[in-house]
């Protein structure tokens, strides 16, 4: 279970903090169990200091206070604050990545739901960027058309293997799996099942995707439908 520790001070130096943590970074390289470090700064006490650390668990972050780094980083540490910091240990219950959540519930739905209902996960002026067309698609109305076509010559359904969220961004590793029931790209329906991996990055704005980048293996879908040979590629 993900451990958090809260390390609450007060201190008017805390550029020399600042370096210190720079220092405890450098120091800890290849030992450190700390995944995620953030410091924030109270709004409405300028001296009040509060520094969000998370661990794989309780038993790592006690492996990390023991290095003999961390220990010396300490001492410094409560040297520079006004009175001895204060520590609330953590066990996390619950752990939301809204963007996250948000970029899978749409991967679970493509292939599902109807072009029409894609609009609840895009803004309007929503940004679409795509090797395979000769410029970006602007729009959500343009994106429900691409997808459209899509399940014209497709069922088909995404698979999510792997996601990553920073800030206002997410990237999923996905597999796609469907059948070949229409025409696509000139192509007949063959009843081909084809597969393909690909990643996808979302940038979000007020909950939903307001753009996308899309890395695809497209030759080796065109491959699959006997479009190429790939013994000449």
């Amino acid at each position: 279970m993900t451990f958090v520790q809260l390390i609450d001070c007060r201190t008017n130096r805390f550029d020399e903090v600042n370096r210190l943590m720079d220092k405890w970074v450098e120091q800890t390289k290849g030992k450190r169990t700390a995944t995620h470090s953030l410091i924030g700064r109270d709004l409405s006490e300028e001296a009040h200091f509060v520094e969000i650390v998370e661990f794989p668990s309780y038993e790592e972050a006690m492996r990390n206070s023991n290095l003999p780094e961390t220990e010396r980083i300490f001492r410094e540490m409560v040297a520079l604050c006004d009175g001895m910091p204060t520590f609330t240990d953590l066990d996390v219950v619950r752990d939301e990545q809204l963007n996250r959540a948000a970029a899978r519930a749409f991967f679970e739905d493509m292939g599902r739901v109807p072009p029409e209902s894609l609009a609840a996960h895009l803004t309007d002026d929503y940004r679409d960027h795509d090797p395979a067309n000769p410029g970006d698609m602007e729009g959500a109305a343009r994106m429900r058309e691409e997808y459209a076509s899509w399940r014209a010559a497709f069922t088909f359904a995404f698979r999510v293997d792997d996601q990553l969220a920073e800030a206002d961004r997410v990237c999923t590793r996905w597999t796609w799996t469907g059948r070949h029931t229409g025409e696509f790209l000139g192509v007949p329906a063959t009843g081909q099942d084809v597969t393909m991996t690909g990643t996808t990055w979302h940038r979000f704005r007020d909950g939903r995707i307001c753009e996308g980048w899309w890395q695809y293996d497209r030759l080796g879908l065109m491959t699959q439908l006997g479009v190429l040979d790939p013994t000449e590629l």
